[in-house]
């Protein structure tokens, strides 16, 4: 895989697009005043969700003077501390990167939470306001989710805090309780071009729509997606996965290569292009597959939605969807996982999983945007 093509970091970044509802809603309650001291953004990742956060607090830390969209002139002061990442009154929280391998840590430990909160009950530097932003808020271990409930509970005067997430349900449910909660929604297709244009220019046209399709209103991961031979790895899970019949070493041999995936990238690398799979199944069952990604896709995504009916399909979807969760909060092996998830998909077992959704829900799921 290449670099990725990237967009500004959330915390200089000037532009937010798509989030126009949201950023409306932050402006009603500024002008209400009667501003929530706790706010829990969600939505899917990479659709601007920090980059709206870090937004609302320029305006909270230059006393809520600003534009339309929480707009803040560049040469403002709260703009350019918080863009040089020396605001004295903004607290970030984020996963920390193990220095010896690179790679970001899978939680937030209870020490980094303690000191930043120990720290809002100090008089503002600056600001009538302090803000505190704890970005994957879903990261945080159960002493850390503890040590914020205190000032969630009894918030110290000025303070406002700002949990972002794209997975809600692993927010601990005492910190999800006392927060305002703001969905951000997924970029529709045109803003998703655009960005593209913008921040991957050299892309070929050919493989544009293509992303578009996989990224399903995420810049962040259409940019992941521009940055590599992606769309070859999306063929060849399709294409091992609709042999037939399925031959078991080659499943173990994709399954070590995406492992070293999602061992650099994230397992949600992995599980995004598995779940493209299910969303072309369901797009071919309601004669909505539109323009294959690549020659033959169609024949693969019939042959694999014959083997078995939607409804098993989504109990299939449901597990898969449980299993990469328990991969990131209980660090399962990646390898045994990814593997355990291919053959079910290729080989379906005789007797329907557990069905969760009905299937008209599972289909607006897997064509719409709802990650796992």
């Amino acid at each position: 895989m290449t670099s990725s093509p990237e967009s500004p970091d959330p915390w200089e970044n000037t532009s937010l697009l798509g989030q126009s509802d949201p950023a409306q809603t932050l402006e009603q309650a500024l002008a209400s005043g009667r501003l929530h001291h706790g706010w829990l953004f969600h939505g899917r990742r990479g659709i601007g969700k920090a980059t709206l956060a870090y937004r609302f607090a320029r305006v909270l830390l230059a006393g809520g003077a600003s534009g339309p969209g929480l707009e803040l002139r560049q040469d403002h002061p709260a703009f350019t501390q918080i863009a040089g990442r020396h605001h004295p009154d903004l607290f970030v929280i984020e996963a920390e990167r193990d220095p010896k391998t690179g790679k970001v840590k899978p939680l937030i430990p209870v020490d980094r939470v303690r000191d930043v909160t120990t720290k809002l009950h100090s008089t503002a530097a600056i600001a009538e306001r302090r803000v505190l932003i704890v970005d994957g808020a879903e990261q945080l271990n159960r002493n850390a989710a503890n040590a914020l409930l205190k000032p969630l509970e009894e918030p110290p005067p000025g303070v406002v805090l700002i949990l972002i997430t794209h997975r809600p349900g692993l927010v601990a449910a005492t910190l999800r309780s006392r927060c305002a909660k703001l969905a951000c929604s997924c970029l529709d297709e045109v803003t998703l071009a655009s960005l593209l244009e913008q921040y991957a220019p050299d892309l070929p046209m050919e493989a544009r729509s293509p992303i578009i399709a996989m990224a399903k209103g995420s810049i962040g991961r259409a940019l992941e997606l521009a940055s590599g031979q992606w769309l070859d790895t999306y063929k060849t899970i399709l294409t091992t996965l609709a042999a037939d019949p399925p031959d078991p070493l080659a499943i173990d041999e994709l399954a070590l290569t995406l492992a070293k995936i999602s061992t650099k990238e994230g397992f949600s690398a992995v599980t995004d292009l598995i779940q493209t799979v299910f969303s072309r199944i369901v797009a071919h069952t309601a004669d909505r597959f539109g323009t294959p990604f690549f020659v033959d896709e169609h024949v693969s995504i019939a042959r694999l939605a014959a083997r078995q009916g939607l409804d098993r399909w989504g109990g299939l979807w449901e597990k898969i969807g449980r299993m990469s969760a328990a991969v990131d909060s209980i660090n399962l092996d990646h390898a045994q996982s990814i593997a355990q998830i291919l053959s079910a998909m290729a080989d379906p077992p005789e007797v329907a999983l557990p069905f969760v959704r009905p299937a008209s829900s599972l289909g607006d799921d897997l064509l719409g945007c709802r990650p796992f």
